[in-house]
Formats: C-alpha cells, structure tokens, sequence
C-alpha cells in the first residue's frame, strides 16, 4: 500500500490576501452600486442580489452577495 500524505497546501497569506481584495472589492463596489440605486427607486433590490434575501441593512445584504457571489466564482 502506498503511504500517502493528505495535506493541505497553504499558498502565501500575502498572495491570498492580495488575490481576496482585488476580487472582493470590485464586486462590493458594484453590488453596493446596484444596491443603492435599487433602493433610491424604492424596488426590493434584496431580490436581485444572491444571499441578500434576508438581511436588514444594505451593507450586510451586499456582504452576502459579494461572499455569494464569490463563491461561484472561485
């Protein structure tokens, strides 16, 4: 039998980091966009932005979008 090691491979926390804002703050910054416009016209922007159905404020709603959103992508 062959003695394998399941270890998990940890990149660079700097690489990730760097990788985790340029992803995460672009589609905040667009969501947020979104969101604010929805709610400027008085529509239920909550419904547009996956993850965002059940939150109360406009930044937690965009939070979850965003990690949401990232999920798919990544």
């Amino acid at each position: 039998m062959n003695d394998m090691s399941y270890e998990a491979h940890k990149p660079s926390s700097r690489g990730d980091r760097l990788s985790f804002v340029l992803i995460f703050a672009p589609c905040f910054v667009l969501l947020l966009s979104l969101a604010l416009l929805g709610q400027l016209v008085g529509l239920h922007w909550q419904l547009w932005l996956p993850g965002a159905e059940h939150k109360a404020s406009i930044f937690s709603g965009v939070h979850a979008a965003v990690y949401t959103l990232m999920s798919h992508i990544i």
